[in-house]
């Protein structure tokens, strides 16, 4: 299905990846919980040419640590709409924790994470909670990982 969200994100110039395959069947993508939709930790995805290994600052540049960001939103999306049908059912969106892997001093993670930010708000225009923070590591050397939580009708 095709909605509204959707629509907008291909006048954008963007597309959604194939959702992320959690490798083991004790997790998935999305809980859908009442009016909340609770969505997993999300790497960037490969597919969409974004930066899949190393440190922020050290091996990444922020700008393209930025961009791995937005890309990663796209991730989620991919997660939301095969587990609602339609990015239209979000009615906004509640929270982001984005989890930066930095390397030794760096202390810009929240502009690295208004990459994911930045695009939920062009989609669902109202402020959102967030949490950005720098990590020592992420699982298979990721630079960035995001969770979230949606409302949604």
């Amino acid at each position: 299905m095709t909605g509204r969200v959707e629509a907008k994100l291909a006048a954008m110039g963007l597309e959604l990846p194939e959702p992320f395959a959690y490798p083991s069947a004790n997790r998935t993508g999305c809980v859908e919980t009442g009016s909340l939709l609770f969505v997993s930790g999300h790497p960037p995805p490969a597919a969409l040419g974004a930066a899949m290994r190393g440190k922020v600052d050290a091996e990444i540049p922020e700008d393209e640590a930025y961009d791995t960001a937005r890309k990663t939103a796209l991730n989620i999306f991919a997660s939301v709409q095969r587990h609602l049908g339609s990015l239209d059912r979000v009615r906004r969106v509640v929270k982001i924790n984005g989890y930066v892997n930095s390397s030794p001093g760096f202390e810009r993670q929240f502009a690295v994470i208004d990459g994911a930010s930045d695009l939920l708000y062009e989609l669902y225009p109202e402020a959102h909670a967030r949490t950005a923070v720098g990590v020592a590591e992420l699982p298979r050397g990721f630079p960035i990982e995001i969770e979230a939580v949606f409302e949604i009708g």
